[in-house]
């Protein structure tokens, strides 16, 4: 009964107030991992990232329980699931230990953006989408440049984002609970899977408790909080809309570096931002391309 009435409470929420929750925190998690990156090697940190989160899903799901119910169709997707946050993960600190953020981050969102079109048919989705492109254009203002290496993962990871993407609305299905407990037995696959390269990097945080402080700041900033609102939001939201609102995901780092860091947007980094909100605002799911994700039983919200 309990499950039922906490599923009834988060679906009163706004999807795309999950959302927001989850951009934020996928900002505060790089500032815990600043303390970490000056004493641990990249893969280092993305093991200890996966592990914390691990250990808080598994206090707070018993997703071992999940996989251990799962039927023979489910449980493939829970491992690929597993494999793709493993990597996903790794390869991303790779990238940003050569790159600037900016740079990876601008990379990343070529799959939300790849995926949102091919989902949007409608002529005003398009639109919403040219506009939201354009927007995220001038806040990342890619420069080329540096090894090639560096941008080989910076690649792999905008492939595996779409990865996750495409296999975390599989996840979230159903909605609600089973998503995050889905999530919770995919995140212990993905601990196991970084086990082998990321160990032996991760080592001397052991001797020091102000890493693992640090680890675990990282973990449920980057890899519990905003996970778990991303399901509660796919659960709710057509993959091409979700897809489409992570253009947000610059602008909301450039307006929380102005009200936290004092890093004050550029008139240009101003319009893009105003481009991205024109194009999530234009943006319609009610359309016949925008019907929410084949499962949840919830209606459009639009």
């Amino acid at each position: 009964m309990s499950g039922s009435i906490r599923s009834t409470r988060s679906a009163r929420v706004p999807a795309e107030l999950y959302f927001l929750v989850s951009a934020v925190f996928h900002y505060l998690g790089p500032a815990f991992a600043v303390l970490l990156f000056s004493a641990l090697a990249p893969l280092g940190v993305a093991w200890l990232r996966i592990v914390v989160a691990a250990l808080a899903f598994a206090l707070w799901r018993r997703p071992w329980r999940t996989f251990a119910a799962a039927t023979p169709a489910q449980r493939p997707l829970l491992v690929a699931m597993g494999v793709v946050l493993a990597l996903m993960n790794s390869v991303f600190y790779l990238a940003i230990a050569r790159l600037p953020l900016a740079t990876v981050g601008a990379i990343e969102f070529l799959a939300p953006i790849t995926l949102a079109f091919v989902a949007l048919r409608d002529a005003r989705n398009v639109a919403a989408l040219g506009l939201a492109a354009a927007g995220v254009s001038l806040l990342t203002r890619i420069h080329f440049g540096g090894e090639p290496l560096a941008y080989l993962f910076a690649f792999a990871n905008c492939a595996l984002f779409a990865g996750y993407l495409v296999l975390g609305h599989a996840i979230a299905r159903d909605g609600g609970a089973s998503g995050i407990d889905r999530l919770g037995a995919a995140m212990l696959v993905a601990a196991v899977v970084a086990l082998p390269f990321g160990l032996h990097d991760a080592l001397p945080a052991f001797a020091e408790p102000r890493l693992l402080l640090a680890a675990i700041g990282v973990g449920v900033c980057s890899s519990v909080i905003p996970y778990v609102c991303d399901q509660l939001a796919m659960a709710r939201l057509p993959r091409a809309t979700f897809a489409l609102m992570l253009a947000l995901l610059p602008a909301s780092a450039a307006l929380i570096g102005a009200l936290v860091l004092q890093q004050r947007p550029t008139p240009l980094e101003w319009a893009g931002i105003a481009l991205v909100i024109a194009g999530v605002r234009l943006h319609r799911r009610d359309g016949p391309h925008s019907a929410p994700v084949e499962g949840t039983g919830s209606k459009s919200e639009a």
